[in-house]
């Protein structure tokens, strides 16, 4: 079951409570009803380039997921500015290399 962090609206103390997801707010600790959730963290989704690569990841690592994510990269820049200004930032042309 999951762990939800509380705070009661008339005392303020700060509780926690495992419960369903779907289940009623529990009660604080002093008996008060009046409670909201707390949300203490957000869990890290990792996209793009940092999804598939560690901080340990080799030079070739690197480059492979760069080659990887740079025509992904460059067809939303193009949906979004236009060709034109895509075309001009050499990083992001297929054909360069360096």
């Amino acid at each position: 079951m999951p762990r939800y962090d509380y705070k009661c609206e008339v005392c303020g103390v700060i509780f926690e409570a495992r419960h369903g997801f779907d289940d009623p707010p529990p009660p604080c600790p002093n008996g008060h009803t009046s409670v909201h959730r707390l949300i203490t963290s957000a869990p890290r989704v990792l996209k793009g380039m940092a999804a598939a690569v560690s901080k340990h990841a080799s030079k070739e690592e690197l480059q492979a997921k760069w080659s990887e994510e740079t025509p992904k990269l460059r067809k939303k820049l193009a949906d979004k500015l236009g060709e034109d200004a895509v075309s001009k930032v050499p990083s992001l042309n297929t054909d360069s290399k360096k």
